[in-house]
């Protein structure tokens, strides 16, 4: 089985659209969205039409919730726009999606951890910055996730995959839409993936167990950016130039 996972797209329609035309020519017989849909700085309802026309197999990731839990005051720059371009057909959509999905035999799909949608799974964030996860902690974070032989996460918009001892084969298939972040919990850090690719997974067993190919696409990222800009978000704007966090 070969299936194409895409994750933390963002609002970004330009990234999406040329991320599906690279899985089109790619075989697959299945499409896996692990969410953060929307936020962003770019294009947030034509993303949501996109996406709902795709109707693919999609997790809930945090910025759906919220997006649909979170006052509009206390709202980030990011979820705001994604509220004000969204539709009732949106909002109805984001409701119904789940925290986790099966969407093949073995295989669990989720955007944190399968418990908690902010977990970062496979990178550890400390007083110094983000080093990636050791197996232990990996393995603490999944709980009893552990005995499905390919587990999908994103979150983190970096591309990173780690085969546990007990078999289970974990990927993140990066970012479509957004390249790099800053946050400041549970410590201030960065996520760069160091380019403005749009960026995805294909997964596959042919070998007799799940490989991962990890994916760049080119796309009009300079478009993009001109978006964020008129949208009042430099910050974006330079992440999708650059693949970095301005500082």
């Amino acid at each position: 089985m070969r299936i194409a996972v895409i994750s933390d797209v963002h609002g970004n329609r330009l990234a999406l659209d040329a991320v599906m035309a690279d899985i089109e020519q790619r075989s697959v017989d299945s499409i896996v969205n692990l969410g953060d849909l929307l936020s962003g700085g770019v294009q947030p309802g034509a993303t949501a039409d996109r996406l709902l026309d795709l109707d693919l197999p999609t997790v809930r990731g945090n910025h759906e919730r919220q997006v649909l839990e979170t006052e509009p005051a206390d709202m980030s720059r990011s979820d705001l726009l994604a509220r004000n371009e969204m539709t009732e057909r949106h909002r109805e959509w984001f409701q119904s999606l789940p925290l986790t999905l099966v969407p093949a035999p073995g295989v669990l799909a989720f955007h944190g951890s399968p418990t908690d949608d902010l977990t970062y799974l496979l990178e550890t964030v400390g007083p110094d910055g983000v080093r990636p996860a050791t197996e232990a902690e990996v393995m603490e974070r999944l709980g009893g996730a552990v005995g499905h032989s390919l587990l999908l996460c994103g979150h983190t918009h970096l591309q990173r995959s780690m085969r546990l001892t007990s078999g289970s084969f974990v990927v993140n298939p990066g970012s479509v839409g957004w390249p790099a972040y800053d946050d400041d919990q549970p410590y201030p850090h960065v996520m760069e993936a160091g380019s403005p690719h749009a960026r995805y997974a294909v997964v596959d067993d042919v070998s007799g167990r799940w490989e991962a190919e990890f994916l760049a696409v080119e796309y009009s990222w300079d478009a993009a950016a001109r978006i964020a800009e008129d949208n009042g978000r430099p910050d974006v704007a330079q992440a999708l130039l650059t693949g970095r966090v301005s500082h």
